[in-house]
């Protein structure tokens, strides 16, 4: 446990050094652009600057829906859910669970470990990964860049690929209670 802690420490402070260095990086890579390409490097950045405004409410949306559903869900009570008797609300969750999650997935290994001890199926576990597929806040610019259609359906055939990996993974992998 001490190991896992130390491990954890040592990403927390690798990601808090490459979060200091990343923005003056890319100023810095902005400012050479500019000396060489003034105009095109001010329309880059205008850009840049109005997909961020369009992206921002998205983006503060989801970060308050996943610190909820942090403050709010605990593991022992998703397993309730999400046991062996589960039906379909439990693929329902997984799903939405995916599509909600937010960050790298190493970042939810832990709980993802967690239920797993609790006997939560690897179906859902896998259903939960695959469907982090689909990243709402990069939604609206995927649709800017696709259209409403493709983006439609390929969301919606991720949602189906995310449960056909869960049921392949319950039909190869014995639930064990």
């Amino acid at each position: 446990m001490k190991k896992v802690g130390m491990q954890k420490n040592k990403v927390q402070k690798k990601q808090k050094i490459t979060g200091r260095f990343l923005l003056p990086v890319v100023i810095l890579i902005y400012l050479l652009l500019y000396v060489y390409e003034p105009i095109k490097t001010t329309d880059a950045l205008t850009k840049s600057l109005t997909t961020l405004m369009h992206l921002l409410p998205v983006f503060v949306v989801v970060i308050l829906i996943m610190g909820l559903i942090t403050a709010l869900i605990q593991t022992k009570n998703l397993t309730k859910f999400l046991g062996r008797q589960s039906g379909i609300k439990a693929w329902v969750i997984a799903v939405l669970g995916g599509i909600l999650s937010h960050g790298s997935s190493y970042i939810w290994y832990q709980m993802l470990a967690n239920l797993r001890v609790n006997h939560v199926r690897d179906s859902l576990i896998m259903t939960f990964l695959y469907a982090r597929a689909i990243k709402l806040p990069w939604l609206p610019l995927m649709i800017s860049y696709f259209g409403f259609t493709f983006t439609l359906l390929l969301t919606a055939y991720i949602i189906l690929g995310a449960v056909i990996q869960g049921l392949i993974v319950e039909k190869m992998i014995p639930y064990k209670a």
